[in-house]
């Protein structure tokens, strides 16, 4: 039997295969089905591992190689996002506006056919904020949400699921306040999944997702 293998529902939640074993092609594809409790989506965290996929689709998970991470002493800040935050533009909070950070998220973007933000994973992630692990960074200009990012905190590791902007620089003033909260509160990682330029351009970086794994194992069970 080969990737991508098939995860029962009523399956043990932190069953997964080995992230070895994930395709090349599509990068990362491991298993199908499970379901989307937030045990089995943070025991999935844990071992590199997050659920991705389209409306129509089963449950999909990935665990790409390499990953895309950064390193919170490492962030970037180029000198016009800096102006920015020095003016102060935007105000910045934390958890008070979690249901409208996913839903800024979901919706359609220019050159993009759909979202993987299903109603189901709005859902689960949802859930996940009541228990305290599921957390977002909203940027306010007055009374208007216009940008910001949602994630998972598990130990020291925040895992990145998505942001957005209505205005220009908005996710990545959000972006700067969590990698400096995260660097107070001693994370030293932040998974960012796969690579994209916006990304780049704030300091992320790829590394061997075996690097990857061995850093979950020791930074996710210490306290947070």
């Amino acid at each position: 039997m080969t990737a991508p293998y098939w995860i029962e529902a009523d399956g043990p939640v932190d069953q997964f295969p080995d992230v070895a074993l994930a395709l090349r092609e599509p990068d990362g594809l491991l298993a199908v089905g499970g379901d989307l409790s937030p045990a089995r989506i943070i025991a999935a965290y844990r071992q590199g591992i997050f659920p991705w996929y389209s409306e129509g689709q089963p449950i999909l998970w990935w665990s790409p190689d390499p990953r895309s991470v950064l390193f919170t002493e490492h962030l970037k800040i180029s000198r016009s996002l800096r102006k920015t935050v020095r003016k102060n533009r935007f105000g910045i909070t934390m958890d008070t506006a979690f249901q409208g950070i996913m839903e800024g998220c979901a919706a359609p973007r220019r050159g993009e056919p759909g979202t993987w933000i299903t109603p189901e994973m709005k859902q689960a992630y949802l859930q996940l904020h009541k228990a305290g692990v599921a957390h977002s960074v909203e940027c306010w200009e007055d009374d208007e949400l216009v940008g910001g990012l949602y994630g998972i905190a598990i130990g020291r590791v925040f895992f990145g699921e998505s942001m957005f902007s209505r205005r220009s620089d908005a996710s990545k003033v959000a972006f700067v306040h969590l990698v400096k909260m995260l660097r107070e509160w001693n994370f030293g990682l932040i998974d960012c999944q796969v690579a994209t330029s916006h990304l780049a351009s704030l300091g992320a970086v790829s590394i061997p997702r075996l690097q990857f794994v061995r850093m979950l194992r020791k930074l996710c069970g210490q306290p947070g």
